[in-house]
């Protein structure tokens, strides 16, 4: 189907077909770019001759201490240039890329390195404790440690440095290709809240794609100045790293995620793209006058992790912030629809209402091929923006699969989709909106209540914050909302304060029964640990 009655000759070769990959990016931009700004962190500037010449020995240098085609290399580093290398470095050895959450704890750790068979494994000085005691506890032979210094940790002197590596490396390497793009890339594991995590497989393909989709979706131009904010051990930086050397883009490395950093780099760099949770916005929203900064262009911004109140989203624009909703998860390479603006459509609409529309996650993202919301049999929902189903996704930036687990492989492309796991609503236009994940939904007297929906109302005191609401056990209704709030400084609203201003927009039923004032447990990425508040609520 689809052949020429006669393709005598028209077959593969190295002129017409070269497999797909990330690493052919920065192989170009070492000559169309090379003296461009590449990385930029604090007094570490590099162009893109020398980062490549860098990524070139880190590679070199991995193969010379062992690292076949195939092979597991790990890190646990925080958005230093280290980490930006390592995803060139790594597989241009032929090895795979396993970069872990810093902010595990010891058993966890010591599982992945054990489970995903690190190799070698780079460690930023801060995590040395933490890297050395998952070696300690762990089953096989543990990896050896290269060590990531940083100006602001004094190196503990008991591994070979990461300088010590690179000057070992040779520059005239020839980096290794994959003769087929399907070959794994990275390896990331999912950060569930039970359970060991699950090792989820990239290919080079599905990266490639990525970094091509995103530059359309965000409707890039040659040379932004992007700051690496959602950490790279997240999605891999949702391929920002990757894509970058497309566009001869400058990598704005942050170690520390706060307002005056992200202000200061705005100011002092021009950063114009960055991505990151609703956390950062609030964040943005809510630092104070001598935290900001002032700028004088627009500074582009992806969002997700969590769907961002309409509240968020109406303050930080006024800041000079243009937020585009996406939405993805770690099995798919990070963000995979996006909320597509309508200026014709709804560019007259109020304020409210334009924040409502911005919060929705939107449609597939261009090298996505199908994501909508089913039912349970794989069967299309209503597409009434009220119907409730499981967002289902089919493209080329989904998982090659679950490492050592074909069970849960299986059980996660049943129907020919990827199952996320996530509830949401279509609205006519095609738009998918999040309702909540299927274990966060409140079921009260057999009504089903969304928690993003109260968060959504609460977020909109000006008291607030951040807001949490999770499912209380009641002997009566079975389950009620309850909320965890961060107050602003020198807020003073109380409980009844909260439950009366909820009320003036919700159902009474959907209104908190408790309001809980305290600060939020998050993850690394800024998502807030609902398993734990759920705890909380329990005991309440």
């Amino acid at each position: 189907m689809g052949w020429m009655a006669d393709e005598t000759g028209l077959e593969k070769c190295d002129a017409n077909y070269v497999p797909l990959t990330p690493l052919s990016h920065l192989r170009r931009a070492a000559s169309v770019f090379a003296d461009h700004a590449a990385v930029i962190y604090g007094e570490h500037r590099v162009n893109y001759a020398q980062y490549y010449r860098r990524c070139t020995r880190l590679a070199s240098a991995l193969n010379a201490m062992g690292v076949a085609p195939g092979d597991v290399v790990a890190t646990l580093l925080p958005n230093t240039p280290a980490q930006a290398e390592a995803h060139f470095g790594v597989p241009a050895c032929g090895g795979v890329l396993n970069t872990i959450n810093v902010r595990l704890d010891v058993g966890t750790v010591a599982y992945i390195f054990d489970h995903g068979g690190a190799k070698i494994v780079l460690v930023d000085t801060e995590f040395m404790e933490l890297a050395e005691a998952a070696c300690a506890q762990m089953d096989g032979p543990p990896p050896p440690i290269v060590e990531v210094t940083d100006p602001k940790f004094p190196a503990t002197g008991r591994h070979p440095t990461y300088d010590e590596v690179l000057a070992s490396g040779d520059e005239t390497y020839a980096w290794h290709m994959p003769q087929d793009e399907w070959e794994s890339l990275a390896l990331n594991y999912t950060s569930g809240t039970t359970g060991l995590p699950k090792g989820v497989v990239y290919h080079h393909r599905g990266s490639y794609l990525m970094t091509m989709g995103t530059v359309v979706s965000w409707r890039m131009v040659l040379h932004p100045v992007f700051m690496q904010i959602v950490p790279l051990f997240h999605c891999n930086g949702w391929n920002h790293t990757w894509m970058m050397p497309l566009i001869g883009g400058t990598l704005v490395c942050c170690r520390d995620i706060t307002a005056p950093n992200i202000y200061n780099a705005i100011a002092d760099e021009g950063v114009t793209h960055f991505g990151g949770a609703p956390i950062v916005l609030n964040m943005l929203v809510n630092a104070a006058d001598n935290e900001r900064r002032a700028f004088d262009h627009t500074v582009e911004v992806f969002t997700a992790g969590a769907p961002p109140a309409p509240a968020t989203l109406s303050k930080i624009e006024k800041l000079g912030f243009n937020i585009t909703q996406v939405y993805g998860l770690t099995e798919t390479y990070g963000h995979v629809t996006e909320c597509i603006w309508k200026t014709e459509d709804w560019g007259k609409l109020d304020e409210a209402a334009r924040a409502a529309i911005k919060a929705r996650q939107g449609v597939a993202m261009p090298m996505m091929e199908h994501i909508t919301v089913t039912d349970p049999e794989v069967k299309q929902t209503s597409m009434d923006g009220k119907t409730q189903g499981e967002i289902m996704i089919r493209g080329n930036s989904v998982m090659k699969g679950y490492l050592k687990n074909p069970e849960a492989t299986a059980e996660a492309f049943k129907g020919g989709y990827f199952h996320s796991g996530d509830l949401a609503v279509q609205h006519p236009d095609g738009y998918i909106q999040i309702a909540d994940r299927a274990k966060d939904i409140i079921i009260s007297g057999g009504e089903n209540i969304s928690s993003v929906e109260v968060e959504g109302v609460l977020m909109g005191h000006p008291d607030v914050n951040l807001a949490a609401v999770v499912a209380k056990p009641d002997d009566k209704w079975g389950e009620v909302p309850c909320a965890f709030v961060e107050l602003k400084a020198g807020a003073t609203a109380t409980e009844a304060d909260f439950i009366a201003f909820a009320r003036q927009t919700l159902a009474g039923f959907k209104a908190p029964k408790r309001v809980v004032f305290q600060e939020l447990p998050k993850t690394s990425t800024g998502k807030i640990q609902k398993f734990e508040l759920r705890k909380t609520a329990a005991e309440l």
